[in-house]
């Protein structure tokens, strides 16, 4: 993935290099992992991210835990087992059960207990571990800290995002999708101001004829930048459903998060995208409402079909884009409209130079008003 980045002087011609960065992920961050009510107490749910195998599960209690999904023994993925509390347990804490062999861990990585052993073994089960993942649950969301491998045991120093005035809410609507592309096209393609008059042309959005010029104001804001709150533009029909004078707020926060506060008179719709990685090839990007306009739960059903469309349609773009990227041409990002997609890899390497370095994030994006046609 080699981008060639004119006027600001960030020309990329190492291959090498670029290749390196493509297969980097952040570290030491959240990510979206799924939706609460995807986790029910006392199951066990599988799922790769960033090339890594994680177990996800629920204790009875309510908490969620996640632990690499690989078995110390064999190598068995912990999540073809089961959770054992209560009289199952022995030791009175939720543990997961091994199903080759029956190797028990609580939920902080710890072993505790192995059936096989016999008296006078001399094996230190509490000293066999597999990996724990720091894990929040907030407004329905779960949300796992993904810290290098040689920082694993490192306290989170910051926490996930928050839909402010929504307080422990879940989502109203939520609609996932995968995207066969490595996650920083996903990422560039969300923030993408310039491709909503030709991918997500439709009656109810945009089209060739809307196209008109746009300038807009950004400014830094918590690990991303934010376009700060205006009015949204005229060829947008969504926004006029919402009736009023809507404003609109939209901000990009590390790892690939985009969040939009849509506010109406007293009444707020926040939208919050998660782009997550899979692997290097597969990237899940989440799509979550909450609203305040009772109004609109009676058109879930038909939103939900718009959501899915237009999350297909930038799918099915960024999966037509691989038939050209297999060949590893060189990129071009332009001024005005690409300039987000560079603050983004600014982005990326100071946060990885801040954390490789043991030192806060400085945030290198600075206020900026930019203009396109869209």
């Amino acid at each position: 993935m080699n981008y060639t980045n004119h006027v600001y002087g960030l020309c990329d011609t190492d291959r090498t290099a670029t290749t390196k960065r493509a297969a980097m992920y952040l570290r030491d961050i959240w990510y979206f992992a799924l939706a609460g009510e995807g986790l029910k107490a006392g199951k066990l749910v599988h799922k790769v991210l960033l090339g890594e195998p994680l177990v996800f599960g629920r204790t009875a209690a309510g908490e969620a835990f996640a632990l690499r999904d690989i078995c110390p023994h064999r190598g068995v993925p912990l999540s073809a087992g089961r959770i054992l509390e209560g009289k199952a347990s022995d030791c009175g804490v939720p543990l997961v059960e091994c199903p080759y062999h029956g190797w028990r861990f609580r939920t902080d990585g710890a072993c505790a207990h192995i059936p096989s052993l016999v008296s006078g073994q001399d094996v230190e089960v509490e000293r066999i571990r597999v990996r724990a993942y720091p894990v929040r649950e907030v407004q329905g969301n779960i949300w796992v800290y993904m810290a290098d491998e040689k920082r694993a045991e490192v306290t989170p120093d910051h926490e996930p995002p928050m839909m402010p005035g929504f307080e422990d809410r879940a989502p109203d609507i939520r609609e996932a999708m995968n995207f066969s592309c490595h996650v920083d096209h996903a990422v560039i393609g969300l923030m993408d101001p310039a491709h909503g008059p030709f991918v997500h042309r439709a009656w109810w959005w945009r089209s060739a004829a809307s196209i008109h010029e746009k300038s807009k104001a950004f400014a830094p804001s918590e690990l991303g930048f934010a376009m700060v709150e205006h009015q949204p533009s005229s060829n947008s029909l969504a926004y006029k459903i919402l009736g009023g004078k809507p404003t609109t707020e939209i901000a990009f926060r590390l790892p690939g998060i985009r969040i939009e506060r849509i506010t109406v008179g007293r009444h707020r719709l926040v939208g919050l995208t998660c782009v997550t990685p899979i692997d290097e090839k597969t990237t899940e990007i989440t799509q979550s409402f909450y609203w305040t306009m009772p109004f609109l739960t009676v058109f879930k059903p038909v939103a939900r079909h718009f959501l899915r469309r237009f999350l297909g349609q930038d799918r099915d773009m960024v999966n037509l884009q691989q038939r050209g990227l297999k060949f590893d041409p060189r990129l071009m990002l332009i001024n005005d409209a690409d300039v987000q997609a560079k603050w983004y890899q600014r982005l990326k390497h100071e946060w990885s130079a801040s954390v490789e370095q043991g030192r806060p994030f400085e945030n290198p994006v600075k206020p900026a008003t930019l203009r396109w046609r869209s």
